[in-house]
């Protein structure tokens, strides 16, 4: 996603329902066979993502931070996963841009741009396409984080996105550690609330840590992320 993909929180079409992560998977190398590829941020060393049993993304980190990302297609639906953090980062200002670590970020990327997208915001994404490569990016992102002190606003605009990402932070970082936590969205709601307007198409889901600032340890999973009818 551009700006660094995520902030600094092989196609796949997903029919109804399907899992997003590929289930039994035993192997590092198993992550890019189903589809994900690895990006990193800039000036930052990465983390390390790795499939682990029932379809697990294990994410380790000292002091790094990077993502993982893959594409999807289709309508809006809901957006299920669960999630733990066994070990991570200290609460943090999420909403400010700079010091703004995170244990996971779980990123919606869309194909269009929200309604009230101005000039200066649409030419923040041309420089970053244009940086990006081959990499379409999405217009759009709804980011869900496990991070924060707990205080932040239920959706604010990521301070790195150029207006065109809204956070919603689930879990602050003194949530229960060593603890599955299953969640839910209705992406359609979330957007309508973020930004107004029809949602547009999917376009990108990506996993990604961030913790270089605090120079912290992390040591997380996220798993079952599925698409499924409201």
């Amino acid at each position: 996603m551009f700006a660094a993909a995520l902030p600094r929180g092989a196609p796949l079409i997903a029919p109804l329902g399907a899992p997003l992560i590929a289930h039994a998977a035993t192997r590092p190398e198993d992550l890019a066979g189903s589809g994900w590829t690895h990006g990193e941020y800039q000036g930052v060393r990465p983390a390390r993502f790795t499939a682990g049993p029932d379809g697990a993304v294990r994410i380790e980190a000292d002091g790094t931070g990077s993502f993982v990302r893959r594409r999807v297609s289709g309508v809006v639906q809901c957006l299920n996963w669960r999630w733990r953090v066994d070990l991570g980062p200290p609460a943090t200002d999420v909403t400010r841009r700079g010091g703004d670590d995170r244990a996971i970020a779980l990123a919606v990327g869309f194909a269009g741009f929200p309604p009230g997208a101005g000039a200066w915001a649409r030419a923040q994404h041309a420089i970053a396409q244009g940086a990006a490569g081959s990499h379409i990016l999405p217009r759009a992102v709804l980011i869900y984080i496990w991070g924060g002190t707990g205080a932040e606003p239920p959706r604010f605009y990521s301070p790195w996105l150029s207006g065109l990402g809204k956070v919603h932070p689930l879990r602050h970082a003194r949530s229960q550690t060593g603890q599955w936590f299953d969640e839910r969205r209705d992406l359609d709601a979330d957007w309508r609330a973020a930004f107004g307007g029809d949602p547009p198409m999917l376009q990108e889901i990506a996993i990604g840590c961030d913790v270089d600032d605090t120079r912290s340890r992390l040591d997380a999973r996220i798993e079952r992320i599925r698409l499924s009818p409201c």
